[in-house]
């Protein structure tokens, strides 16, 4: 059982940062490939980014060069860093991990991206 918290949203204006933070519980966490997804309201939950094990990782087009995924395995915790927010960013942002045959979600963090 891998339970995961998300912290980390909030407003931001456009042309702003952000880190998300997810912690994830039990021994097993450096051996998860963890990734983000984000939800806006109307739409499907979307990947974000993902990062393995060894700590590859792997972006939608959208995120490339804005958003970076991290781990730090000591701290059973992955990180997203958001640069240059735009409105379009707006979303709830889950924390995800995925050994099959089971997946885990965090609750959610609200991200606004509004002036």
């Amino acid at each position: 059982q891998v339970q995961l918290v998300e912290s980390g949203g909030g407003l931001v204006q456009p042309g702003g940062s952000l880190r998300l933070s997810c912690a994830a519980s039990g021994s097993i966490f450096k051996s998860l490939r963890m990734a983000w997804y984000r939800q806006a309201p109307g739409k499907e939950r979307d990947l974000v980014a993902t990062i393995t094990q060894g700590g590859s990782t792997y972006y939608a087009d959208a995120m490339k060069g804005r958003f970076t995924i991290s781990r730090d395995n000591a701290k059973n915790t992955v990180y997203l860093q958001m640069n240059s927010l735009q409105p379009e960013d707006t979303a709830v942002y889950y924390c995800n991990a995925h050994p099959p045959p089971v997946t885990y979600w965090g609750q959610g963090t609200q991200v606004t991206v509004s002036s």
